[in-house]
């Protein structure tokens, strides 16, 4: 099982960029169950927030609705992935907050990889860091084969 940060979420829906098609590739083997993936209820929250301001509330709500199904059942960042998250932002000077505390869920899982276009996870040696870039996508997609 795979994490994915809301960057991901992001590209997949976005403007041209080179994670766009490796965001939807990704996002398409989730929906056809050629990959498990999950994230949490705040990384779709953020979603929400972040493109309703480039879109209308109803589309960024639809999406959002959308990325809850496809992705549950979500991580649960209770107290233990709390403070496993604030350990990782001691320990990380350039990881922020909410991704501690997303990387500390997403180790108390046991995730295999957490992908996102943050290069600040790369510095966390207990969770794999994957770049959604068709380099990254290619090796988690190939994995799964």
């Amino acid at each position: 099982m795979i994490v994915l940060d809301t960057t991901v979420l992001i590209y997949a829906v976005g403007v041209e960029h080179p994670y766009r098609e490796p965001s939807r590739q990704l996002i398409d083997a989730v929906r056809t169950a050629r990959l498990t993936a999950t994230t949490t209820v705040e990384v779709i929250q953020e979603f929400l927030h972040v493109y309703s301001r480039r879109r209308t509330r109803a589309e960024a709500a639809t999406l959002a609705g959308d990325y809850a199904t496809l992705l549950s059942p979500a991580l649960v960042t209770d107290v233990r992935a709390l403070r496993a998250g604030l350990d990782l932002f001691l320990a990380h000077e350039r990881l922020g907050a909410f991704d501690a505390v997303l990387a500390g869920a997403a180790i108390g899982a046991g995730a295999g990889a957490l992908v996102s276009a943050d290069p600040a996870f790369a510095g966390i040696s207990r969770l794999p860091h994957v770049l959604p870039d068709a380099a990254g996508v290619g090796a988690l997609l190939g994995a799964q084969s």
